[in-house]
C-alpha cells in the first residue's frame, strides 16, 4: 500500500516537473482576468514588497517610507494600483497578521485604493497561498481594531489572480501581466519545500548575510534562465507585450525588441522601481532618496526609461 502510495506520488511529481514554463505561462495568460483601459487610463505596477514583520528579516522595512510616499502620490493622482506579486512576505512569517500590524499605514492605503476599485493583486512564489480564495477571504477581508478590539473591513471580496491581461479598447493590444515564477519551476512546484528552508533555515542566516540561494533575484544564471524562458514563450505567442517581476532586475527593451518588461522590486537599496502607463504610454521610474543643497533628505522620483508609445511595442 505504502509502496503504491510512493509510486502515484513519484509519478505525480515527474508529471508536474515535466510541464514546461510554456505550460505554466499558457495556462497563466488563459486564466487571467481581463481589464479595458484607453489613453486616459493611469496604472503604477509595483512587484515584490516582500512586506515583512519589521524584524531584521524584513527587507521592505529599510523602503517603507519610500514605498508609502509613492503611493500616496499615486492615490492621489488617481492612478490604478496593480502589484504584480510577492507583495506580502509569507515565507518568512507565518501570520499575515504580524505583517499588517508592522506596516497597518501602507494597508490602510492599499484600503483606499481598493474601496475605489483601484487595486489589482496577483500572487507570486512568497504569497502563493493567495490562490486559495478561502485563505484571503480568511484571512485579508478584516482586522482588530487596536482601540476598539472590534473586527473591522479591509480588504472585503478581493480577488487575487494569477495573471491580468490590459486590452486597449481603441486598438485593441493587450498587456500580459503575471508575476514570471511561472518560468522559474523550483519557485512555482516546489514552492513549500522553498517556504519551509526559508523559514527555518535561511531567515535565522539573514543576520549574517547569507541569502536565500533559491532566490533568482541572488543567482545570477538562474536569474538570466528565467528570462530567457519568458522571452522564448513572449516570442512564440506574437510578440505579446509582457510586464513581470520575481527577477527583481528592471527590464525596459527598446522599441523594436522582443516587449518583455521587469518593474523590478521595492526591496533595491534604499530605492523602489516600478512602471508607469499613462496616456498610452509606458514608463520605468525609481523613487528614491536624494539630497537638497540644505543638506535635507526628500523623496524623489526618476524617469529611467521611457516613456514610449505603448502602440509601438
Amino acid at each position: 500500500m505504502l509502496l503504491n502510495l510512493g509510486s502515484i506520488f513519484l509519478l505525480k511529481f515527474i508529471y508536474i516537473y515535466r510541464m514546461s514554463s510554456k505550460t505554466r505561462l499558457d495556462s497563466a495568460y488563459k486564466h487571467a482576468a481581463v481589464l479595458n483601459f484607453d489613453d486616459s487610463s493611469k496604472f503604477i505596477l509595483f512587484s515584490d514588497c516582500h512586506r515583512g514583520d519589521n524584524s531584521f528579516a524584513d527587507d521592505f522595512a529599510n523602503n517603507r517610507n519610500i514605498y508609502f510616499h509613492a503611493l500616496k502620490h499615486y492615490f492621489a493622482e488617481d492612478f490604478q494600483y496593480f502589484e504584480l506579486g510577492d507583495g506580502d512576505e509569507l515565507w518568512e512569517n507565518v501570520k499575515f497578521e504580524n505583517i499588517f500590524n508592522a506596516h497597518r499605514n501602507v494597508y490602510m492605503l492599499l484600503k483606499l485604493f481598493h474601496k475605489d476599485n483601484r487595486l489589482h493583486m496577483i500572487w507570486g512564489n512568497h504569497d502563493m497561498v493567495y490562490r486559495n480564495p478561502n485563505y484571503v477571504k480568511k484571512h485579508l477581508s478584516t482586522y482588530i481594531d487596536e482601540k476598539s478590539g472590534q473586527s473591522v473591513e479591509l480588504f472585503k471580496d478581493i480577488t487575487y489572480h494569477e495573471g491580468i491581461i490590459l486590452k486597449h479598447t481603441d486598438t485593441g493590444q493587450k498587456l500580459f501581466l503575471t508575476h514570471g515564477h511561472q518560468a522559474d519551476w523550483w519557485n512555482y512546484i516546489c514552492w513549500r519545500w522553498s517556504r519551509v528552508m526559508v523559514r527555518i533555515l535561511w531567515k535565522p542566516l539573514q543576520i549574517i548575510g547569507i541569502a536565500d540561494p533559491t532566490s533568482p533575484a541572488k543567482n545570477n544564471k538562474e536569474l538570466i534562465k528565467v528570462e530567457r524562458r519568458i522571452k522564448k514563450w513572449i516570442t512564440e505567442n506574437n510578440n505579446l507585450l509582457t510586464i513581470v517581476g520575481h527577477t527583481h532586475r528592471p527590464r525596459f527593451p527598446r522599441v523594436g525588441d522582443i516587449p518583455f518588461f521587469n518593474d523590478g522590486s521595492c526591496v533595491h537599496p534604499r530605492s523602489i522601481t516600478g512602471i508607469e502607463i499613462e496616456n498610452g504610454t509606458i514608463s520605468l521610474i525609481k523613487w528614491h532618496i536624494a539630497t537638497k543643497e540644505d543638506g535635507t533628505l526628500k523623496i524623489v522620483k526618476t524617469v529611467l526609461e521611457g516613456p514610449c508609445k505603448l502602440s509601438d511595442y
